[in-house]
């Protein structure tokens, strides 16, 4: 059976294992403290813990449906089909970006529990001591430092072993991980054909390609094992927030299909937003319901910046003009949009051991799913690579001559690989080497924003990738340093052509404008500032500057984008926020 008519018989059952959680508004109760708008990372770990007091009454509104019992969300290795152009895919695309040639590429936002968290690419990382230490200095809070940071990392994670039960020492670093949470996190599973060799690179170039034992260790440099969110051979998204132990809670609504358009203002004071307006279903009529304390946005990025300027937070020049009453004037909401770039280069391989593979052969696939759904292992158990680089470019490298080092410090990288051992979609024949290469301490900035007063309308998606010529560079100089990895002896006989003819900088620089692609961790389009500072979104606390009762608990807060993937980064973030919501309600949130 093809793989596409497995997750069709899978969509279908999904859809008759929801019924746990609430798809009708007329089941939800006469009044909640908070409502909570998103059930990624963000909201998802907020509904959890506010709960925790059975005295504490939460509503958590998702847009989309369950995502439950999804064979393609749940397979490690099927992270690959999920976006763009699918059903758990908000499927946007930017606006034509300058910097790729006028391209419109994917920005894939995931919909439905779990948010994006269901159908990323799985890959753990924190980042680095001085990424997260940015937060601090830019918050002027010195608790969003990575010291303050770190105990919520660990409060968040559920370190647990490989399922293969292979010998993992040197291979992570306890001391730094968390045993007894909520979100799962691993090494791999299942060993690939290029392991040892991956490894072996590192012995023979030590300094150009060094070994680290554990990248969410605050030190980041060098070629490790990948650490990958996923929980005795599933994934683990932040569903895990909202498993039967957590939803059976009475004072824990889900409502699903309830897409957000706006808060709102009570009859006493407009600028009290602790009302939602929602759509009652797909095609449903618009309500409204109200908080008895606080509306928390943790839409994401995208749609939690959306969501103000619908309500009249915003830049007045861009609400006035669409007809939109300006509650707060701020021309923060939207901006400071970061995201990660890169594009891959293709090498064929000798070998036949290769993920290649099971994309083409069914048979394969039908038995390695067989395996996965009885076990939980083999190869399907794991994300697409086994290893992970962050590398920096030398500091005597030309590109510095007229360009300021955009890393948040002299130990944080500015490229990112992933040894990929095949590629998806794969070719009909031949066996294949992947390697992405990302720019992972990006300089550009872009924005979110709208141009119609339908709150459903797509929005604007301007990352503006590419548009910092230190960018476009570091890209540039990745490949390079990658050309120079495959060339290691480790890797002899292995490598039989590159499928990309690039040789000099013009042929590189030329093939990463028409190929490069957002790699899908935007942050801060609602950056968190000091209280008083007249710029950023949040305070500290993560309230809304110029309003009452509405907080944010996302990705969008995020100040700075630590150069890692971004999953860990929100977990963090909102565990932390349960605290700081905590301590704000002491006599509902009592010991």
């Amino acid at each position: 059976m093809r793989l596409a008519q497995r997750l069709a018989i899978s969509s279908t059952l999904a859809a008759l294992s929801a019924a746990v959680i609430l798809q009708d508004s007329s089941q939800l109760k006469e009044s909640y403290d908070f409502i909570i708008v998103g059930a990624g990372p963000g909201g998802a770990t907020t509904a959890n813990r506010l709960t925790e007091s059975s005295d504490v009454k939460v509503l958590l509104l998702e847009a989309g449906g369950a995502n439950d019992g999804e064979l393609a969300i749940d397979v490690p290795q099927l992270c690959v089909t999920l976006t763009p152009n699918t059903a758990w895919d908000w499927n946007f695309t930017t606006v034509p970006q300058e910097g790729l040639n006028g391209r419109t590429p994917p920005f894939p936002r995931g919909i439905g529990l779990g948010g994006t968290s269901a159908v990323n690419c799985l890959v753990y990382t924190r980042g680095t001591k001085s990424d997260i230490d940015t937060w601090a200095t830019l918050s002027g809070d010195d608790s969003w430092g990575w010291d303050g940071l770190l105990p919520y990392f660990k409060k968040s994670e559920k370190f647990n072993l490989p399922v293969d039960g292979h010998n993992v020492t040197g291979q992570f670093t306890p001391e730094v991980h968390g045993f007894d949470g909520v979100i799962g996190v691993s090494v791999p599973g299942a060993a690939r054909a290029i392991d040892d060799r991956v490894i072996a690179v590192t012995e023979e170039l030590p300094e150009q390609f060094p070994y680290q034992q554990d990248m969410n260790s605050g030190e980041h440099l060098g070629i490790g094992w990948t650490q990958a969110l996923i929980d005795s051979g599933v994934r683990s998204s932040s569903k895990a927030y909202l498993a039967p132990d957590y939803l059976s809670r009475e004072n824990l609504d889900v409502l699903l299909y309830a897409r957000v358009s706006r808060v709102v203002g009570t009859e006493e004071d407009a600028l009290t937003l602790r009302s939602v307006e929602f759509q009652d279903g797909p095609d449903g009529e618009l309500k409204n319901l109200t908080a008895g304390k606080e509306v928390i946005l943790s839409a994401g990025s995208v749609h939690t910046p959306v969501i103000l300027m619908h309500s009249g937070i915003g830049d007045a020049e861009v609400l006035e003009p669409l007809q939109i009453p300006v509650l707060v004037d701020n021309p923060s909401v939207g901006q400071n949009l970061t995201d990660h770039v890169g594009c891959s280069i293709t090498y064929e391989v000798n070998s036949t051991k290769t993920l290649d593979n099971i994309w083409r052969d069914d048979s394969l696939m039908d038995s390695l799913l067989d395996e996965w759904k009885t076990n939980k292992t083999g190869i399907l158990v794991d994300t697409s690579e086994n290893h992970i680089a962050w590398l920096r470019i030398p500091a005597d490298n030309a590109i510095w001559a007229n360009a300021t080092d955009p890393a948040s410090g002299p130990t944080t990288a500015h490229i990112e690989f992933l040894f990929q051992n095949g590629v998806y979609p794969t070719k009909d024949s031949g066996n294949y080497f992947n390697l992405p290469v990302g720019a992972v301490s990006p300089a550009s900035r872009g924005f979110i924003t709208i141009n119609s007063s339908d709150p459903f309308a797509a929005p604007l998606i301007d990352p503006r990738l590419l548009s910092e010529p230190i960018d476009l560079l570091m890209v540039r100089e990745g490949i390079k340093v990658g050309q120079q990895f495959v060339q290691a002896e480790a890797w002899e006989g292995y490598f039989m052509k590159a499928l990309q003819d690039l040789e000099t900088d013009e042929e590189i620089e030329e093939y990463v404008r028409e190929n490069t692609v957002s790699f899908f961790h935007p942050v801060a389009t609602a950056a968190m500032s000091p209280a008083d500072a007249d710029w950023g979104v949040v305070t500290p606390d993560l309230l809304v500057k110029g309003v009452k009762g509405l907080r944010i608990v996302d990705a969008s807060v995020v100040p700075r984008l630590p150069a890692a993937h971004t999953s860990a980064a929100v977990y963090g973030v909102a565990e932390k926020a349960a605290g700081i919501i905590k301590a704000a309600y002491p006599d509902l949130f009592k010991a």
